[in-house]
């Protein structure tokens, strides 16, 4: 468990800097809306895990890592009225 939390730490750390970026730059330059998505579906596969089968306190970084990785797509979504294309 202590090293699956270092992890969550780790990759989730990462996501408020991003969400920041493309809130204040308003593009979506370097991201990849399917990216995102296949790392939201990884930690609500996660969560679903820990409910399931493995329930420990590991499941509320897996909720908000796939809170903040939701909210940079809604951001994604957004920055596509701003884009040129």
């Amino acid at each position: 468990m202590f090293l699956e939390v270092i992890m969550l730490v780790c990759f989730g750390s990462a996501w408020p800097f991003s969400i920041y970026k493309s809130f204040v730059s308003k593009k979506n330059n370097g991201k990849s809306f399917l990216f995102m998505f296949i790392i939201f579906i990884g930690y609500i596969s996660g969560s679903l895990h820990k409910l399931f089968y493995s329930y420990d306190p590991t499941i509320y970084l897996y909720i908000l890592n796939a809170l903040l990785v939701f909210i940079d797509m809604c951001i994604y979504i957004r920055n596509k009225k701003y884009s040129p294309n």
